[in-house]
Parts: C-alpha cells; sequence; structure tokens
C-alpha cells in the first residue's frame, strides 16, 4: 500500500531550451509542477545571466525550494485581519449556562427515569447495604466521570471553542499529518484558527510521538477507525437515546390508568417518537427557547421531589458518601453487583455532550451549569429514590412515579415527558452534526443537507438520517418492549464514546499539551479504569440486547471507511494522471481551440496540478472560455474558515494564458450555503486582490533581483568566494514567517518602504491593467460551473477484499 501513494510535495528540475543564446535553462519547481509563474529571467541583462548563470544554477541545486506562492498569499491574507477572542461577561456567561440546561444536559437529565429500576433488576433488594451501596456506586460515577472528567479535564482539550469526537481528531491532525487525504498544504498553516498555542516548548517526548504518528501508516489507520468508532457509537446513540426516554416517560401511564399494558405502552410510544421525528423538517429553532426552561423546571422537581422524599422516608441515606457501601454492595452480591453496574452507568448518559456542544456555549458557562445546577439536583433525586426505597423496595420497579407525590403526578408527567423529547431532540440534532462533520472531512457519502434557520446556521436536518433514525428507533421499540433491555444496549454505546475521548485526550495531553508524564499517564489510568470495568460490565449483555449497538456501530464504521478508502485512492488516481506542464506550453495560450469571454468554474480535487478531465473539456467542447479557473473545494481541520481567508489563488501557465487555480477552504462546522451570485461575487474580488498583489510583489522581485545579482557579481570578482556562500537566493521568499513577527506585517511591507513609490504603483503597469479588463469582461459575459464524474475501480490483479471495498463504495 505505500507504494501506491503519492505525495504532490516532490521537488525537481526540469529543463527546456533557453531563447537566448542557447544556454540550457534550468527552472526550479516544486510541487505544482511549474503552476507559478517562471523566475523573471527576462529581467536580467543577457550577458549579465550567462555570466552568472553557473553560480546560479549551483545554488538553485542546494538551496531549499522556494516559498509557495499559496504560501505567500496565505500569509498576506492571514495577516491582513486579526482574530481575538474576547471573554465574556458574568451574566453573559450566566446566560449561557441556564440555555445549556436545555441543550447540554437533557440526557443525563432524564436518567433517573430508568437508573434505579435497571439497576435493582439485576439485584434484588434484601437489606440496606444494597439500596445504599448502589446509590453510593451512581453518586461517585456521576462525580467521577462528568464532574472530574470532563469538566475539569477535557472541556480544556477543545479545538478553537469546538468540542466532539472530530474536534480532537482536527486538534492532533493540525500538529501531526495523520490525515489519511495527502492534500495539506503550507498555506492551510497560515488560517487565523490553524495556529497552535503551545503551553511550554517543544520536547523530545512529543516530537518523537508526532514522528512516529506521521511516518507510520498504520498508526493513523488506527487513530481513523478509533474516530470514526466513537462517531458510529455517538450516532448509535440517537438510536437509543430517544427510544428509552420516551419510553421510560410514557411508562408513567401503566401504574396511573387500569389495563394500560405493555402493548398500549409500546404504541403510545411509537406514536410519540413519529409525532418527534416529524417535526424534525421544521427545525429546532422556533421552541428552542423553551427548551431551557422546561429543563430548568425539570431539574428543580427533581431536587424537590428527592427532598421531599429524603425527609418523609428516610434521610439516613447520607451515608451513602461512605464509599465503603460499594465494597460491601459487591461483596454482598458478587457477581449481581458487577451485572448491575450496566444500569449504573446510565446515570452518566450524555456526559459526552458536555464537550460535544462546547461550540455553541463556553467553557465556563458548561461548568457552571453542571456544578451548581445538575450535580446536586441530580444528587438529590438518587437520594430521594434511595430513601423511597428504605421504606418501600418493592416498588423499585417502578421507582420514579412511585416515589412523586400522588397529588404531583400529572405535572410530572407532563414534564417528564418534554424533558424526554428534548433529551431526544439534542441527541438528534448531535447525530446530524456528526453526519455533517463526517462528510466534511470525506468520511461519509454526500447526503441532502436542509438549513431550517437562516440565522442559526448550525441548525441542520438531513432527511435520510432522519428518516433512518426514526426506522430503527420504532424497530428497538417494537422488538424490545420494555426499557430494562433498551438499557442493556443502550449502556455500551455511551461507555464506547467515553473510552473514544479519554484516549484521545491522553493523546493531546502527551503531544500538543507536553502534559508531564506521570499526570499524562494519570488520566487514562484512573478514568480508563474506570470506563473498562463498565465496559466489561455492559459486554456481559450483548445476548440481552448489548448485540444492538454493535451492530449499528460497525454498519456506520464500514460505510465511512470504506468511502474514506475510496476518496483518497480517488484523489491518488487524480494525482498521477494530471496533465504535464510541457503539454499544455505546446497547445499554446489557445488551448489549441476557441476562446470565447465567459469564467469557466472548473471543480476538482487536486491542490496542485491540472487535472485530466481538462483534457476531456478540451477534446469534447468546440469552444473554452476565456478565463478558467480551477476550483477545489477542500476541507481543512479547523471549525471555521474566516470569509476572509477562504481563498487561496495561484496563475497557472504564463499570464496569456488567464488560467488560475482557487482553493476555496473550509472548516468542519463551516456550512457551505452561499448563494451562487454572492459565491462568484466573492471569488472574483478575490481573484483582482490577488492580480494586483501579483503585480505588486513582481515589481517588488525585479528590483530585489537586480540587487542580488550586482552583489553576486561583485563578491565573486572581488572576494573569490563561493557564489552560493552567504548570498541570498535569487527566487527568495517575498513574505517570511508572521510568527516570527509582528502579527499583521509582512516582509513585503517592510521591504517596500525602502523602494520607490513608482515601483509599488500598479496602476502603471499596462499589463495589470489589460487583465483586469480581461476579467471584467469574462465576469459580465457569465459563470459556467464544469463539474465532471469520476469512478475509482480495482485492477484485476487485486485482492479480493479491496475490490469489494471499490465496489461497495459509492463513487463520487
Amino acid at each position: 500500500m505505500e507504494g501506491d501513494r503519492i505525495e504532490e510535495s516532490s521537488v525537481r528540475l526540469l529543463s527546456r531550451p533557453s531563447s537566448g543564446g542557447g544556454v540550457g535553462e534550468s527552472r526550479w519547481v516544486d510541487g505544482s509542477e511549474v503552476d507559478s509563474e517562471s523566475p523573471p529571467w527576462s529581467l536580467l541583462d543577457e550577458n549579465d545571466s550567462r555570466e552568472g548563470y553557473g553560480s546560479i544554477k549551483r545554488r538553485l541545486v542546494k538551496k531549499p525550494k522556494r516559498a509557495d506562492s499559496f504560501d505567500v498569499e496565505a500569509m498576506e491574507i492571514s495577516g491582513a485581519q486579526g482574530h481575538h477572542s474576547k471573554d465574556l461577561s458574568t451574566w453573559t456567561t450566566i446566560a449561557l449556562a441556564f440555555q445549556t440546561l436545555g441543550v447540554v444536559y437533557g440526557d443525563m437529565g432524564t436518567s433517573p427515569l430508568y437508573v434505579f429500576a435497571d439497576v435493582f433488576s439485576k439485584v434484588t433488594i434484601e437489606s440496606e447495604v444494597d439500596i445504599l451501596g448502589a446509590l453510593s456506586l451512581v453518586m461517585y460515577t456521576i462525580a467521577l466521570i462528568p464532574l472530574a472528567k470532563y469538566v475539569f479535564v477535557v472541556l480544556k482539550a477543545n479545538d478553537n471553542g469546538e468540542g466532539g469526537t472530530f474536534a480532537l481528531y482536527s486538534l492532533i491532525s493540525r500538529y501531526a499529518k495523520v490525515s489519511m487525504l495527502p492534500n495539506r498544504q503550507p498555506a492551510d498553516e497560515h488560517i487565523s484558527s490553524f495556529r497552535l498555542k503551545l503551553p511550554t516548548p517543544e520536547l523530545e517526548r512529543a516530537l518523537s510521538i508526532k514522528d512516529a504518528l506521521e511516518k507510520k501508516s498504520f498508526l493513523k489507520t488506527i487513530l481513523l477507525l478509533l474516530v470514526l468508532m466513537g462517531t458510529s457509537m455517538v450516532i448509535g446513540d440517537g438510536i437509543l437515546t430517544p427510544a428509552i426516554s420516551v419510553m421510560s416517560a410514557m411508562s408513567g401511564l401503566q401504574g396511573e390508568i387500569p389495563g394500560f399494558g405493555t402493548t398500549a405502552l409500546v404504541v403510545v410510544s411509537i406514536i410519540v417518537l413519529v409525532a418527534l421525528f416529524s417535526i424534525q423538517q421544521f427545525g429546532t429553532g422556533k421552541v428552542s427557547f423553551l427548551f431551557a426552561p422546561v429543563l430548568a423546571l425539570w431539574f428543580f422537581s427533581l431536587a424537590s421531589i428527592g427532598l421531599y422524599n429524603m425527609v418523609t422516608h428516610d434521610i439516613s441515606v447520607l451515608r451513602a458518601f461512605n464509599p465503603a457501601y460499594i465494597y460491601l454492595f459487591f461483596k454482598k452480591n458478587s457477581l449481581d453487583a458487577w451485572s448491575a453496574l450496566g444500569g449504573c452507568v446510565l446515570c452518566i448518559t450524555g456526559a459526552e455532550a458536555m464537550f460535544a456542544d462546547l461550540g455553541h456555549f463556553s467553557v465556563k458557562a458548561i461548568q457552571i451549569a453542571f456544578s451548581c445546577v445538575v450535580f446536586p439536583c441530580l444528587l438529590l433525586a438518587y437520594m430521594g429514590q434511595a430513601s423511597y426505597l428504605m421504606k418501600h423496595p418493592k416498588s423499585s420497579d417502578r421507582i420514579f412515579y412511585d416515589s412523586v407525590p400522588e397529588s404531583l403526578f400529572w405535572p410530572v408527567f407532563v414534564i417528564a415527558t418534554l424533558a424526554a423529547m428534548i433529551a431526544s431532540q439534542a441527541m438528534i440534532s448531535a447525530t446530524f452534526s456528526c453526519v455533517k462533520q463526517s462528510m466534511a472531512l470525506g468520511c461519509f457519502p454526500r447526503l441532502k443537507i436542509v438549513h431550517t434557520s437562516r440565522r442559526l446556521m448550525g441548525q441542520i436536518y438531513i432527511p435520510v438520517i432522519n428518516y433512518f433514525l426514526m426506522i430503527m428507533c420504532i424497530v428497538v421499540v417494537s422488538i424490545f418492549r420494555s426499557t430494562t433491555d433498551i438499557a442493556n444496549a443502550y449502556g455500551i454505546a455511551e461507555v464506547g464514546v467515553m473510552i473514544v475521548s479519554t484516549t484521545l485526550v491522553t493523546l493531546v495531553m502527551l503531544l500538543i499539551w507536553q502534559t508531564n508524564l506521570f499526570l499524562a499517564l494519570c488520566f487514562p489510568l484512573v478514568f480508563g479504569s474506570v470506563e473498562l470495568i463498565y465496559m466489561s460490565a455492559v459486554l456481559s449483555k450483548i445476548k440481552e440486547g448489548g448485540w444492538l449497538p454493535l451492530v449499528f456501530a460497525s454498519c456506520f464504521l464500514s460505510v465511512m471507511y470504506i468511502w474514506n478508502y475510496g476518496s483518497v485512492l480517488k484523489y491518488q488516481s487524480e494525482v498521477r494522471e494530471k496533465i504535464s506542464m510541457d503539454f499544455m506550453l505546446e497547445l499554446g495560450s489557445t488551448l489549441g481551440t476557441v476562446r470565447v469571454p465567459g469564467i469557466g468554474l472548473l471543480y476538482n480535487e487536486l491542490v496542485y496540478g491540472i487535472p485530466s478531465i481538462l483534457g476531456q473539456y478540451l477534446l469534447s467542447l468546440p469552444a473554452i472560455h476565456s478565463t478558467i479557473v480551477f476550483v477545489c473545494i477542500k476541507y481543512v481541520p479547523v471549525p471555521v474558515v474566516p470569509q476572509e481567508e477562504r481563498f487561496l489563488f495561484r496563475r497557472v501557465c504564463p499570464k496569456d494564458y488567464h488560467m488560475f487555480r482557487c482553493v476555496a477552504r473550509y472548516g468542519y462546522k463551516d456550512v457551505r450555503k452561499e448563494d451562487h451570485h454572492a459565491f462568484e461575487q466573492l471569488l472574483v474580488e478575490s481573484l483582482e486582490k490577488f492580480l494586483r498583489r501579483e503585480a505588486q510583489d513582481l515589481a517588488l522581485e525585479s528590483n530585489l533581483n537586480e540587487l542580488d545579482m550586482d552583489s553576486v557579481s561583485v563578491t565573486s570578482k572581488d572576494s573569490g568566494a563561493p557564489a552560493g556562500d552567504g548570498t541570498e537566493d535569487l527566487r527568495i521568499p517575498l513574505m517570511h514567517d508572521q510568527r516570527s513577527g509582528e502579527p499583521g506585517t509582512s516582509a513585503s511591507e517592510e521591504a517596500s518602504s525602502a523602494l520607490p513609490s513608482s515601483v509599488m504603483s500598479s496602476e502603471e503597469d499596462p499589463s495589470l491593467e489589460y487583465e483586469l479588463a480581461a476579467l471584467k469582461e469574462a465576469k459580465d459575459s457569465g459563470f459556467t460551473y464544469l463539474l465532471a464524474h469520476g469512478d475509482v475501480r480495482a485492477k484485476k490483479n487485486s485482492f479480493f477484499s479491496r475490490n469489494w471495498l471499490l465496489t461497495t463504495s459509492i463513487h463520487s
């Protein structure tokens, strides 16, 4: 497989005949295969060119390759804008903390509906040790995983304010080249949100990990599979969360309405689920303002009922703060206690949402909401249920509704139903976001995405996924018919996502944070050990329903990995088949056909080189547009790319060809919903800025090259030193790394201050004015989108597995 990989950063020298003196001229060529303009040899005097040619050639061979024009433009663009995050005020943070109740904590908030019912389906209540041990397990599980792990550690591993599995992967991808798609450019590192802020200097350990990830392809594959597995588990949660939440809320009717049996419970749950998924197409924007107040009322109800039960029945359950009861619980019940862990883990369902939904809020808001509201309310709720069980141990099957005072049953039932629907809504929306991010990173087939809000572009609706989730939820409810069996399946998906996040955060600690090795290893040892214990408990329920999330995860994992595998092969195929520059130069500026006014946007996936599909257009069409732009839609591992940094341009072939390359960069959270006219306007404006910058830089460079050649001649004649020693390269970069100087200041600006103003006046360049006029004429004639359809096929002598993978993948 290593032999099939193609890197686009190869460097080589090409020779072509010289127009003067018959001397062969070497051209310095980077991976773009002479996409950019040739060095302005014509700016040199012919005699000077012959005299200094040998030394110039030696310096070209020995010096590293020149700065890519993409990199130069990227530094200019990023330097023109300043992106500074502002700290939120106290009241704004408190308001965000209140809003998190309706979006982040719905799933965890509804867990008291079914946790103890599932735990005591495995352990029979025979003494207070059973109740106090189970309560102590729940309390310390909530304190250890959501509070200690997520609130105080994982939330800090955010990607410019974004959270989730893909955010961790993008953070690692920016620091180490682990992406399977070989289209990363140095220019990407100049995006304002790309740069990493390392708290300490680079350590040898971090560099060794980075080198290992970049050089060993199997480590890249393992990391990708780990991320895809976590994403698949989240999608599996999108199926199980609505099923268990709605069914648990509806189960309150069984003891209140005579004759309301299991069949009626299943039918009512299915009706509610169909209604829930049917309203997804309208979006959640119109009703989302009700989410936070409803969940706030729900948490208030949990705390109030819990306090009432503790005071009324048995306040001695406070003894559960003593972790010794966990030991006594396992000593008394042995294997049954270990089996009950599968129900205990349900108390932290939705903990991953604290990190996944970070992009909508802030770290402080989520920390305040959990520490001050969610955590104490959940503790009171579980302690209240335990107090009730101390007096009524036979009520464990229906503990939540039995512990509610009779006069408050119907109000609490209504609030519980709304809370269950909100929790389901949040998980469905999270599934849509995960699928969209997978599509952005080339790991999922392209599906139709509907944006349900003009103001909040993050609110999306994917019809195919919505109907799939609805059908699967109905199937799950119809087959299992009880919350206990669904809970067996629910735990595996939840713990699986947590283990993935623990692994990725540990890698971030070692690679990026460069944390002390002892502290970095304590994180997986403490939290990973607890999660593995829970995983061993829930895996024992495979025959009782635990197989379901594994099947879902396997299916989605296969789809995403196969799609990513096919995308990489397709990209490598396009790299191999791209058109050579010699062929384009032989065709001439007319491209061997007729050039008519207009702008042709030829979409392809190459960031360098001329796509082979251009040759098909030249053979098939009687004419081609006067201006050709190769547009590459590229997703970079950052959440959002600022609009002013969206486009990068470079010239393809000499000026009279009027051909350009445009890389349109998007983050995995960006929404590609621009109007065609707006996209065209932005593209043309960016192209005009590129042409003006190019003219200015060439004027600068010609002046600097003349000065440099004079220095080379003097050094060679006077001192006799080698021409390549102590002198600058003829093709010196026009920009230096901004990170070494003041932000927003480029080297060309510094150099331009030492030159006459006439040199910097781009309006005096007749070729620039002609090109801008030609571009305006082409724009007035209209745009044409040139699209292509490509297939990936395995070779005849390929292994069966490779044939099967490519056959099952959907061709883009």
